[in-house]
């Protein structure tokens, strides 16, 4: 199964979502659309998950696909999962700003995360994750989870920092 999730925003991701059309459909897929117009033909969407369903989803997932925002992307690791991340933009009118987008060239650059800044391409990298690569379970180690608290409290300018990354350990997974 692949598993699909936009996030919380309140912003619409409808790129993302669209590209879902375009996948092969020799496998089941589950996609949390959330405020998107688009809705999938050939998935089984949902607007949004209680955290426990989207967890068990992730668990169940051959491949998770998901916006590149810490929470979706830690709950994937933290599940041994390596996500396939699209970050939202802001010239689309999907995030703020695109904070999403150097989070998840990190993370990229660390081997975490499949990253695809472009969701037309969405099919040709799925259609490559028979390969190990891609389907590889990761284990979140202790520079990940140093490289979230210093994001964190750079985002914070340094001022909630320990409080926002006790609360993020907590609700993600548990990670130290």
């Amino acid at each position: 199964m692949i598993f699909v999730t936009v996030g919380t925003n309140e912003a619409p991701f409808d790129r993302l979502v669209r590209a879902i059309d375009c996948l092969r459909a020799d496998e089941e897929v589950v996609a949390q659309c959330g405020p998107s117009s688009h809705r999938p033909a050939r998935a089984v969407s949902v607007d949004f998950l209680a955290f426990e369903e989207l967890v068990e989803l992730v668990r169940r997932a051959r491949i998770v696909v998901t916006h590149a925002g810490v929470g979706s992307t830690m709950v994937a690791l933290a599940n041994g999962k390596r996500p396939v991340v699209v970050p939202r933009l802001r010239r689309y009118g999907e995030a703020v700003d695109d904070h999403q987008l150097p989070f998840a060239r990190r993370l990229a650059e660390r081997g975490l995360v499949t990253l695809v800044e472009d969701p037309a391409g969405l099919p040709e990298t799925l259609g490559a994750a028979r390969d190990e690569a891609i389907r590889a379970s990761v284990v979140p180690d202790g520079r990940l989870v140093e490289d979230l608290r210093c994001s964190i409290d750079a985002a914070l300018g340094g001022t909630r920092a320990n409080e926002n990354a006790t609360a993020f350990r907590r609700g993600y997974g548990g990670l130290p």
